[in-house]
């Protein structure tokens, strides 16, 4: 989902739309969410890490 993100807020700035860049924050960001909980031990939707 980072991956994702980055992608869309690459492709986004580059062609000038609004809405990819929206979106892509919006995936960078539970994105980072995920993965912070993931990595604190936390079971993220029925798993133990999330990847």
């Amino acid at each position: 989902m980072l991956v994702l993100g980055i992608i869309l807020l690459i492709v986004g700035f580059v062609t000038g739309i609004s809405i990819l860049w929206t979106i892509g924050i919006v995936l960078l960001v539970i994105g980072a969410i995920l993965w912070i909980l993931g990595a604190a031990g936390h079971a993220v939707g029925g798993r133990r890490h999330y990847w």
